[in-house]
């Protein structure tokens, strides 16, 4: 089964080169060219990835990118003219998977591509829950403490299961980077800081007066699990 791809794209020459260099990948590439259209097509008929221009006519690729998430966690790499790091923090922080600058390489695009898909597929696996209190579903993309569902993005469920997995371990913000995003080179470690932030303070809405994730002042984080 041909994998699809959904680009949307209002630059005529710029998705006309993404679709013919995707459909010689082995992709299925479909192109739209508003964020209407963009969301719509996002909701009803999810692709297995989404190429997301962030200026489009109707409705800009952030606002298509913060309904859809509030649905479905398929993967989303943003594209943007935008170079400054604030713009692609608020696209991480809204659960974009990866941040491609123009003018970029078409190959470099469809590599990104592959291996937003590859992280994907690899969360098919189901992972052991690391406490009784904490439940995390990889296929899903589900956590819940408590019984209590949490509302992550794909980015804060990574950090979340990446700190988890191994309890009480001092993970740096560059070893953090290296586990939740695709080409951490294309973002900085204040990314870290406020998806943990973010985390905190979904945990501790579900009622938990425990502090779950533990700063360790010049180093970075570790999980720490409640003692029975």
């Amino acid at each position: 089964m041909t994998t699809r791809i959904l680009v949307v794209e209002d630059e005529d020459d710029i998705a006309s080169v993404l679709v013919d260099y995707l459909r010689h990948a082995g992709y299925e590439p479909e192109r739209v060219a508003d964020g209407e259209s963009a969301l719509q097509r996002m909701l009803t008929d999810p692709p297995a990835l989404t190429l997301l221009d962030v200026m489009l006519p109707r409705l800009d690729g952030m606002a298509v990118l913060r309904e859809v998430r509030k649905h479905n966690a398929r993967p989303v790499i943003m594209l943007t003219a935008r170079i400054e790091e604030v713009d692609r923090l608020v696209g991480l922080e809204l659960g974009a998977d990866d941040y491609v600058c123009k003018p970029f390489s078409p190959r470099e695009v469809v590599a990104r591509v592959r291996a937003v898909l590859r992280r994907s597929a690899a969360q098919d696996e189901p992972a052991a829950p690391t406490d009784r209190r904490l439940e995390l579903d990889d296929a899903l993309w589900r956590a819940s403490l408590d019984g209590v569902p949490l509302t992550l993005t794909r980015l804060e469920f990574r950090l979340l299961q990446a700190l988890s997995r191994q309890p009480g371990r001092i993970f740096s913000r560059s070893q953090l980077l290296d586990l939740a995003y695709d080409d951490a080179a294309e973002v900085t470690e204040r990314a870290v800081d406020s998806h943990v932030k973010n985390l905190r303070r979904k945990l501790a809405a579900t009622g938990s007066e425990h502090d779950w994730i533990r700063s360790v002042y010049g180093v970075g984080f570790a999980f720490e699990a409640p003692e029975d």
